[in-house]
């Protein structure tokens, strides 16, 4: 079987094994991108996929395509990568679609809402849904491709410095949270703050702002929000599989070869799985050292997740009227979260909740 035809139609199982072979075709010429990320190098977790993602391109084409990795600011700024990818400044970007939501609120349904899909749900719906089909017609208005490239799995809700005992205790927090959980949190009375992973601990240490929210135990003890703020609340009701993604110009992508092009799509799949892989493997031990250093665990207070469900309905209902690009994608993803969580319910749902009711 040729192995342009392998790497189409073998599946994931395929994927991850193209993933480890060089290729034995490649486009004539040798190709260079730059592909600039969203976040920090000390990030191994998110920086470190746009770095595997680099490898496998170059491992794939026998060192014919290469793709340079920057982080968040060496090229373009943080939150600037769309623009970057939409004018061709760059080939390619990754990022969490959701810092995006000031240009258009579809780019959140690209990664995570308040309620929405965990983190296999939501990779069930992008490849065996409607996600990736409706969310490539979306980005095609910005003259972008999208691929899937991560997902950290269900967040940690954030650091506090003071506990939060009820829904009143959020009231005038000054809280870094993605935009649209912004808008949410901002019904009843949360001051939503929006700052790159960067610019967090020092807004957190010096008391711009009084709670942060950021991925999980692992990237947040590398970050050391612990130093500051002690009180460590779960789950992030609002980042319930937070998905990453890469972003590729249109016309650089277009200009590749077929094998090229399916080159791209392996070794955004193998970064994919990567990511949440490293946030499984490296979230429990991260959470027992932070909680030996005197940090304190809370769940989220159910009033607080009660009045972020009622708010999160509003504000969806208010966006689907004004947005059509919303509600054509944020529909599906609805009606793809009712069957999957009827499902999730039994046999998944029954196995986790008695595993995690031991004491292993």
């Amino acid at each position: 079987m040729e192995r342009r035809k392998f790497i189409q139609h073998a599946g994931l199982a395929g994927i991850l094994a193209a993933g480890v072979a060089p290729a034995v075709h490649a486009q004539g010429a040798n190709i260079r991108w730059r592909l600039a990320s969203s976040f920090p190098k000390g990030l191994d977790t998110l920086f470190g996929a746009a770095e595997l993602f680099g490898r496998k391109v170059k491992e794939m084409s026998g060192g014919k395509f290469e793709i340079s990795v920057h982080a968040g600011g060496e090229l373009v700024p943080p939150f600037g990568v769309v623009d970057a990818v939409q004018q061709g400044t760059v080939e390619c970007a990754h990022s969490a679609s959701y810092y995006f939501y000031g240009k258009d609120e579809a780019f959140s349904l690209d990664c995570a809402i308040p309620f929405g899909l965990n983190a296999r749900q939501m990779t069930a719906w992008m490849y065996e849904g409607n996600g990736l089909k409706l969310l490539r017609e979306f980005f095609a208005g910005y003259n972008i491709v999208n691929f899937p490239m991560g997902n950290t799995g269900a967040q940690m809700g954030g650091w506090f410095r003071k506990p939060i005992k009820s829904l009143k205790d959020m009231k005038g927090l000054k809280m870094r949270i993605s935009n649209l959980a912004g808008a949410v949190v901002s019904r009843f009375g949360v001051v939503p703050q929006s700052l790159p992973g960067s610019e967090v601990y020092q807004a957190l240490e010096k008391g711009t702002i009084d709670a942060v929210e950021w991925v999980g135990p692992y990237d947040d003890l590398k970050l050391g929000f612990y130093k500051v703020a002690k009180n460590y609340v779960y789950p992030a009701w609002w980042e319930g599989g937070p998905q990453i993604s890469l972003y590729v110009n249109d016309k650089a992508y277009a200009s590749l070869s077929a094998e090229n092009k399916s080159i791209i799509e392996c070794a955004a799949a193998i970064a994919h799985i990567d990511i949440l892989a490293k946030y499984d493997a490296r979230n429990p031990k991260a959470l027992k050292e932070l909680v030996g250093n005197g940090v304190k665990l809370q769940r989220m207070p159910k009033d607080v997740m009660d009045a972020g469900w009622k708010a999160s309905q509003e504000v969806y209902a208010e966006i689907s009227a004004k947005n059509p690009r919303w509600k054509k994608i944020y529909d599906d993803m609805v009606e793809f979260r009712r069957e999957e969580n009827q499902w999730f319910r039994f046999a998944e749902g029954s196995f986790d909740n008695y595993m995690q009711s031991l004491k292993l």
